[in-house]
């Protein structure tokens, strides 16, 4: 799909906190406003609750980055998602992912550069993914990873990821396109950046 079936908001459509929100939002991405906030922002009512329950999976979850951020990958992978994918590669390197394990993301936990950790943690995306579920030779294996709080987390980053990447899929939502950082946004990529090291 080459055109978007519903169009990105404009300042008008969107009110001036959410034209401050997603330019705020793009100039810590290094692009304008984000496609998927500006259409999404048409929605007033849902757009600002639905920005603070993303919050608190990522950046706020108490998964460590490194794992959130593999988990999303893993699920842009499954969906389909290229916009979905192709921000978060961003997000992964920043957390200190490196490229070949960006590529073995779309292997899957079969790939030999998984420790057992992030073996299970893509196992339980594919078996969220497929079958709605984790099996319990997983689970077992969570538990011996992940604090009660992040086993809770987990699914509940999965089914977002998933639902954010039906949402693009199904609306047609395309492409940012990188600007050049002005000086207000350096400075904001930087924040941005430090925060994703500490988290990670």
């Amino acid at each position: 799909m080459d055109q978007p079936r519903i169009p990105p908001a404009t300042r008008r459509d969107m009110g001036l906190v959410n034209t401050a929100i997603t330019g705020a939002l793009g100039a810590a991405a290094g692009t304008g406003p984000p496609n998927l906030f500006t259409t999404l922002a048409r929605h007033r009512r849902m757009f600002r609750p639905w920005l603070m329950f993303a919050g608190t999976l990522m950046p706020g979850g108490t998964l460590p980055r490194r794992d959130t951020e593999l988990v999303i990958l893993r699920v842009a992978h499954l969906c389909g998602c290229a916009y979905e994918w192709q921000h978060h590669v961003k997000l992964a390197r920043q957390s200190g992912i490196t490229n070949a394990e960006i590529e073995a993301v779309a292997v899957g936990p079969s790939a030999q550069a998984w420790t057992p950790r992030h073996r299970s943690l893509l196992t339980a995306v594919d078996e969220l993914h497929h079958d709605r579920s984790i099996t319990s030779g997983t689970w077992q294996q969570l538990r011996g990873c992940l604090d009660e709080r992040q086993l809770i987390e987990l699914p509940m980053l999965v089914g977002h990821y998933e639902m954010v990447a039906m949402t693009i899929n199904a609306l047609g939502i395309q492409p940012d396109t990188p600007r050049r950082p002005t000086g207000l946004a350096r400075v904001v990529q930087a924040v941005s950046a430090r925060f994703t090291r500490r988290s990670a």
